[in-house]
């Protein structure tokens, strides 16, 4: 893929990322990056991430906290905006 597909795409992610949990950084992106990608594997082949999970136990406690720090990012973000708005 070239540069200029790939930078695009990367503010793409970042505004992503900022409008899921309010902010943007490097570490969140990628963050975010594997939680979307877990997320579309997961609903498109279950069977496959339920194999991997019982290869790979202590990898998929990883995705586990890693989906609850999404979630407690995000639900943290919305309430921020709520009150914002009130």
């Amino acid at each position: 893929m070239d540069a200029k597909f790939l930078e695009a795409f990367d503010g793409l992610i970042e505004k992503y990322t900022e409008l899921l949990v309010g902010e943007s950084n490097d570490e969140l992106k990628e963050k975010i990056k594997v939680w979307v990608l877990y997320h579309h594997i997961s609903k498109s082949m279950p069977a496959l991430t339920n194999h991997w999970g019982g290869s790979f136990p202590e990898e998929k406690e990883v995705i586990k906290e890693l989906y609850a720090e999404v979630k407690k990012l995000n639900e943290a973000y919305r309430n921020q905006v709520q009150n914002r708005n009130e």
